[in-house]
């Protein structure tokens, strides 16, 4: 079936596109840091047995012994036990049995009376609950009819 007269439908004449010339990228360059190792040697360094050195200083007889920089230990206060982890050389400090009794039974109250609380206040939830409801019903009922601006 033919159309004796089709639809003409919208169009919307675009203008071409502008000729652009096409960008030229360079390749990017970075500058790689580089540096020139520094050897210093450890101030204990000796020549082999039997082998003169270029000094000719003689050697100290005494060996001091350089001082070694310990990890610092942390302050502990003097109520805090210290407890040694089994297969490490780590120590933690732990309080005392008095403190970790105390703070133990300050848990266990403070989750117990929550969860009593919680308990008790869905019960009389559903206790009042019908109570309410039909002190409600009756109260509406009560309310007067001409008066619009109560609701």
């Amino acid at each position: 079936m033919e159309w004796a007269n089709p639809p003409k439908l919208p169009s919307l004449n675009l203008p071409a596109a502008p000729n652009l010339p096409i960008p030229i990228l360079e390749v990017p360059q970075a500058d790689v840091p580089s540096y020139r190792p520094l050897v210093v040697p450890p101030n204990t360094l000796r020549p082999p047995p039997g082998v003169e050195g270029i000094n000719t200083d003689p050697a100290p007889e005494t060996e001091t012994k350089t001082p070694t920089t310990a990890k610092p230990q942390p302050i502990t206060p003097p109520e805090a036990q210290i407890v040694e982890i089994p297969f490490t050389d780590i120590e933690v400090p732990m309080p005392t049995t008095t403190i970790m009794t105390t703070a133990a039974t300050t848990a266990f109250i403070s989750v117990g009376a929550t969860l009593i609380g919680q308990s008790l206040f869905k019960y009389l939830v559903t206790l009042f609950k019908p109570i309410i409801k039909t002190a409600w019903s009756k109260l509406k009922k009560k309310k007067p009819k001409g008066n619009p601006k109560i609701s």
